[in-house]
């Protein structure tokens, strides 16, 4: 019989990567090294633009909220996993694991939107050089990250909501260091046919649309690269998708074309 959330599930049991007492020292510091290396890494990236103000370009703005959403997500998955190896336990609390997938969709939908994003950025800075500071400007900017930030909310609350509905068995073992959404719903006894076709259908939008989006963009930005007639002014147009270069102002290439990006935060 099915019945509505089992309230008596207190936990779960995150097997990770493996068992083997001996490999765990191994993957803990492995892991904190990367953990720890994201999170500087991304740190000096938001630093270092929010300190240059040569940097305030709507590239550098996507970049920066990419790094924070990167900080973020990566959060959601770690610090658990290496609590859980240095206190030798496999457990997390049912109110946790609701928590970390809630999370983890979220940061994970708004990682994939802001990649899309960014690959739009330099299709108009090289397909529309001239247009770019008037089509980037920083009102289209913070719709673009605040309609990214909405649709992953929505997406991380939904499934959430679904996951709560659902009655689990006695077997609550997630043979992962973290609360995957699919392994979750598989530990149920409850119909979870809606929540499988929910998985997959958000799995082809967040998967399907940025990827799609971001094929777009540079095939358009290869193919006007391609059709720029000196080799100075693609080497200019290619090096735009660089971060690194974004902000360099290379002037006008042979063709007349001005490959700048200016600064549109004062």
């Amino acid at each position: 019989m099915e019945t509505g959330n089992q309230t008596t599930v207190s936990e779960f049991l995150l097997l990770g990567l493996t068992e083997d007492p001996a490999l765990q020292p191994l993957i803990f510091n492995l892991f904190l090294s990367m953990y720890l290396v994201n999170i500087l890494g991304n740190l000096l990236i938001i630093l270092a633009v929010s300190s240059d103000s040569h940097l305030h370009t709507a590239l550098y703005y996507f970049l920066v909220n990419l790094s924070f959403t990167d900080i973020c997500l990566s959060s959601s998955m770690i610090p658990k996993m290496l609590v859980n190896i240095l206190t030798q336990s496999q457990s997390i609390t049912y109110t946790g694991c609701l928590t970390q997938v809630c999370f983890v969709l979220i940061f994970g939908g708004l990682e994939n939107c802001l990649l899309a994003v960014m690959a739009y950025d330099r299709y108009v800075a090289i397909c529309h050089p001239l247009r770019y500071t008037v089509i980037m400007n920083p009102c289209l900017c913070g719709l673009l990250i605040s309609f990214s930030l909405l649709i992953s909310l929505m997406d991380g609350l939904l499934h959430s909501l679904m996951v709560l509905r659902l009655s689990f068995c006695t077997n609550l073992e997630i043979p992962h260091f973290f609360c995957e959404l699919a392994q979750i719903i598989k530990l149920s006894f409850s119909d979870n046919f809606i929540d499988n076709i929910l998985i997959y259908i958000v799995a082809c939008i967040f998967g399907g649309v940025p990827c799609s989006g971001i094929i777009f963009s540079y095939v358009h930005i290869v193919s006007s690269v391609l059709r720029m007639p000196s080799s100075g002014g693609k080497h200019k147009a290619f090096s735009t998708c660089d971060s690194a270069n974004a902000v360099a102002i290379p002037g006008p290439d042979a063709s007349g074309n001005n490959l700048s990006t200016h600064s549109w935060v004062s």
